[in-house]
C-alpha cells in the first residue's frame, strides 16, 4: 500500500502523482485509533498511519505523549481540508475528515488544502 498526492489533477492518473509514504500502518480497531503514534520515539521516512472512519466528521488530533512531531492530513471524500505540523506533547488540532494521515514531519511538506490524497493498494 502506498499514500499518493496530487496536487494540480487526480490521484487517479500515475503521472501527475507523488508518494507520500510507501510503509502505511492502519489503525483500524478502537485501540489502534486510541493509542495512534503515543509512545514512538522515531518513524521511518517513508510512514504513514492512516485512520479510515465510515463517514466525514470532525475529528481531533492530540499530541499527548507523543515523541516526535508529526505532519497530519485531514481528508474528506479524497480531498486533503487541512495539512498540520503539531509538535510532541503540545500539538492538537481538528477538522472534518473520514481519513487522517499522520506522517513524519516534513512528509506533507507540499501537500495543501484541495488537493488529493489516497491510499493505492500495489
Amino acid at each position: 500500500m502506498r499514500l499518493v498526492h496530487a496536487a494540480d489533477g487526480s490521484v487517479a492518473s500515475p503521472d501527475d502523482r507523488t508518494t507520500l509514504a510507501t510503509q502505511i500502518d492502519l489503525a483500524d480497531s478502537l485501540l489502534a485509533q486510541t493509542r495512534g503514534l503515543m509512545f514512538r520515539r522515531s518513524l521511518p521516512e517513508d510512514f504513514a498511519l492512516a485512520f479510515r472512519f465510515g463517514n466525514a466528521s470532525t475529528r481531533d488530533v492530540h499530541m499527548l505523549f507523543v515523541f516526535v512531531p508529526l505532519d497530519v492530513i485531514w481528508v474528506a471524500d479524497g480531498v486533503v481540508q487541512r495539512v498540520e505540523q503539531l509538535r510532541p506533547w503540545r500539538g492538537f488540532a481538528r477538522d472534518r475528515a473520514d481519513t487522517i494521515l499522520e506522517l513524519p514531519a516534513g512528509a506533507a511538506a507540499g501537500v495543501e488544502p484541495g488537493d488529493e490524497v489516497a491510499l493505492i493498494d500495489d
